[in-house]
């Protein structure tokens, strides 16, 4: 089995095993504050589509995210990697859900859990604060890690949502 690290944002994550660990420090050859994600290969992956739904709402410099994320199959995955970003930039502080960890100035990964086939994962509720309010912002979700499966169908993954300062919520 061969581990590749990867150099990604300000996080420090290893994935082990198929999950992700946040926190992780000492990682060999990741100085300062880049971090590193081990993934371990061991030939093709299982092909699993992972789609992402929920909501989300703006209301004075707060963003606040849901999503569900789906497995459609073939295959169950152990666990994936979402990725949250940002056209604004978040605040230095954020209180963050259980699994997630920011990965820069504005981005945010978040474990799935598992994904059964033709099942859903965790839910995950994120509330963010931005540096300073804005009118709007772009939210981009989309896979950052994808539990070593090969997925044929991104456009059920990929989604980029504007999120007027109105507090109004917004679907994808």
């Amino acid at each position: 089995m061969e581990v590749v690290a990867v150099r990604r944002g300000a996080v420090r994550s290893v994935v082990v095993a198929g999950l992700l660990v946040l926190g992780v420090s000492g990682v060999s050859g990741v100085s300062g504050e880049a971090a590193a994600v081990a993934v371990a290969r061991s030939g093709p992956g299982p092909e699993a589509d992972v789609a992402y739904h929920g909501r989300v709402s703006l209301s004075q410099g707060r963003l606040r995210v849901w999503v569900v994320p789906q497995n459609e199959g073939p295959a169950a995955l152990p666990n994936a990697t979402l990725r949250v970003r940002l056209s604004a930039e978040l605040a230095d502080r954020q209180e963050l859900a259980q699994g997630c960890a920011r990965a820069g100035l504005r981005e945010v990964v978040c474990e799935t859990g598992a994904l059964p086939l033709h099942g859903r994962g965790r839910h995950i509720g994120l509330m963010l604060d931005l540096k300073q309010p804005v009118p709007e912002v772009v939210v981009r979700i989309d896979t950052w890690w994808n539990g070593g499966a090969s997925d044929r169908d991104l456009s059920n993954n990929q989604h980029a949502v504007l999120a007027l300062d109105t507090g109004d919520s917004y679907a994808f």
